[in-house]
């Protein structure tokens, strides 16, 4: 017997071929979806830490200062606010000294907005 002679292709060998490369696609489809799915939960994580971060940046200069910040550079100056900027817009529209400003995160990368 030849060990290393050319193999027959029989039809086992066609079929136990093709369900290893259909699980293999599986699997695979499986690993993207849980990737995507965990993707945006870290992204939502994100926003809401922004989120937690400006609010608490803005009432904390209010509880020292005695007034609202008036821009959105004068938090990240005094108050040490970082965020990525590549990721995230926030639209910071201060109304005056004594009312709480208006602020909107806009997600750029997934087009949201948040209020």
């Amino acid at each position: 017997m030849n060990r290393f002679g050319k193999r027959k292709w029989t039809l086992f060998h066609f079929i136990k071929t093709k369900v290893v490369l259909l699980l293999f696609l599986v699997f695979l489809g499986v690993f993207l979806y849980g990737l995507s799915t965990l993707e945006g939960s870290t992204s939502e994580k994100q926003r809401a830490s922004l989120e937690a971060a400006l609010h608490r940046s803005i009432v904390q200069c209010y509880a020292v200062e005695g007034t609202y910040p008036p821009s959105l550079d004068y938090l990240e100056e005094h108050y040490g606010l970082t965020y990525d900027k590549e990721r995230f817009f926030i639209d910071y529209l201060s109304i005056g000294s004594n009312l709480m400003p208006d602020v909107f995160i806009i997600d750029k990368k997934e087009g949201t907005l948040w209020n």
